[in-house]
């Protein structure tokens, strides 16, 4: 075996050391912009709960206010919820077509 031999099998591997550098850098990119994506993610959905909170105590006052009781509307919408997925409709509204929510005035 010559130089000549020598010198192509360590430039052969040099080339793929080489390929295999910039392989890890792509997926080094790629690894931080996934984590850079994440903690995003994360903060918006930390952002939609606090709000989704907020709301939810001012949808609570607004009904204690007018006398609504939610638990009793939740209850109703899980129920018709549950009706309609052991139909096989699974979308929420009953077989007349109504929503399952009564609006009716109680007042």
């Amino acid at each position: 075996m010559g130089f000549g031999d020598t010198a192509k099998k360590i430039q052969t591997l040099a080339d793929k050391a080489e390929r295999t550098y910039q392989k890890i850098n792509e997926l080094r990119t790629e690894v931080e912009e996934t984590q850079t994506t994440v903690l995003d993610t994360s903060e918006r959905v930390q952002a939609l709960e606090n709000e989704m909170t907020e709301q939810r105590a001012v949808l609570d006052a607004v009904a204690e206010e007018v006398g609504v009781d939610l638990d009793a509307v939740s209850t109703e919408a899980h129920i018709v919820e549950a009706e309609a997925e052991s139909d096989g409709s699974g979308d929420g509204v009953d077989a007349d077509g109504a929503d399952g929510v009564d609006e009716t005035d109680e007042n």
